[in-house]
């Protein structure tokens, strides 16, 4: 199941059944004829239609067709992205992220920032130490260090905020 966004404007859901193309709860039985790599020939309902795709962004599920020589900008949501938006998940990347919080009771060992470091996501924060295990704790975004409220040594109990952004 996809959700299609057409220029911003007009959305289509979209399944594909044994009988073809669930668009929008009605079965459309398209002849499809690929002409080249990025070109098609559609016939639908005694109309012809010459496609092209432009352009094709696998990551960001967009695409920009023209069909008949008019621009379409598509954009897709699966059934994840769906469920996501509909549990309230779908702005998470964009969310600020302004502390670190001791994900358990520890010790520091190591603290590998400082007030002004500019940290990607993934790069490592700090090492706490708990149940006698060492934890990398990483940057859960790209962030400056604001505040270091930790040093080594120090013992930390768990949601402690340890780093400000």
């Amino acid at each position: 199941m996809y959700n299609i966004k057409v220029n911003d404007k007009y959305n289509f859901d979209i399944d594909k059944t044994n009988d073809g193309l669930l668009i929008n709860g009605e079965i459309v039985a398209a002849d499809i004829k690929q002409l080249s790599g990025s070109s098609l020939h559609i016939i639908n309902q005694l109309k012809s239609y010459n496609a092209e795709v432009v352009s094709f962004n696998r990551e960001q599920k967009t695409a920009e067709v023209k069909v008949n020589n008019n621009l379409y900008i598509i954009t897709a949501k699966d059934q994840f992205d769906v469920l996501l938006d509909k549990l309230g998940l779908n702005n998470l990347d964009s969310a600020k992220v302004s502390e670190a919080k001791a994900p358990m009771p520890g010790l520091v060992l190591k603290v590998f920032v400082a007030v002004g470091d500019e940290v990607k996501k993934g790069d490592n924060l700090f090492i706490l130490e708990a149940m006698k295990m060492e934890n990398i704790i990483k940057a859960p975004a790209d962030v400056t260090v604001k505040a270091v409220k930790i040093k080594p040594g120090d013992k930390v109990e768990k949601n402690q905020v340890l780093l400000q952004f």
